[in-house]
């Protein structure tokens, strides 16, 4: 597992927890750069019209990067993973809201605010819809492959075959070289255009442009 690219580590775990990619294998430095991806993606949407500078800038001030070329570095990655993420943006959503929800239900358990935590429960029940049960699979192994075979016979289409089709076709071929026996080949020719005289107007005009 360490030696995904960073690219393909986040296409695939940007939105995972850490320690769902701890369970994959995935080394702490892996881990904290897919959340600080994540982190500063999140930013990016949340501020589309940004510049490269300011997000440079906004990393640098959340402690992500030490160096400037490191806030470049993610900033590039990013920029490669936007257009592939942009099908999974509603994935990224759900996993914002399933976030505030539960950081809201953190919040009213502190406070000890049952009403508050029973409607963040309610909340994320309903939108993960975990009271409807799950689908069942489709069996495709059950699903038996239509076999086919390569045939030239005409006769599977509904077409009935030409008797003796080879002697058929010989006669067919004799048929149009005696037809075109009288044919003359000629040569190629260039044809005469008489440039000089359908152009001249063109030229004296083009003479008094330049002039």
């Amino acid at each position: 597992m360490a030696n995904i690219s960073t690219i393909d580590l986040c296409k695939e775990h940007l939105f995972s927890t850490a320690e769902v990619m701890r369970q994959e294998k995935y080394t702490e430095t892996q881990i904290a750069r897919v959340l600080r991806l994540r982190d500063m993606y999140s930013w990016v949407l949340a501020n589309p019209d940004a510049k490269d500078r300011q997000f440079i800038e906004e990393e640098l001030a959340r402690g992500y990067a030490a160096h400037r070329s490191q806030a470049y570095a993610d900033l590039a990655v990013i920029k490669a993973l936007m257009p592939l993420l942009t099908s999974a943006s509603r994935e990224f959503h759900r996993w914002r809201y399933n976030e505030m929800i539960l950081e809201t239900y953190q919040m009213a358990k502190k406070r000890k605010d049952t009403k508050t935590m029973e409607r963040a429960a309610t909340s994320y029940a309903k939108y993960n819809r975990v009271d409807v049960e799950d689908e069942t699979a489709l069996p495709y192994h059950l699903i038996v492959v239509q076999p086919f075979t390569a045939t030239d016979d005409p006769t599977v289409l509904g077409i009935k075959p030409i008797p003796n089709r080879q002697k058929f076709v010989e006669d067919l071929l004799a048929k149009y070289r005696a037809e075109s026996a009288d044919i003359d080949d000629v040569e190629y020719e260039l044809a005469d255009l008489e440039e000089d005289e359908l152009w001249a107007e063109y030229e004296e005009v083009k003479d008094d442009v330049s002039v």
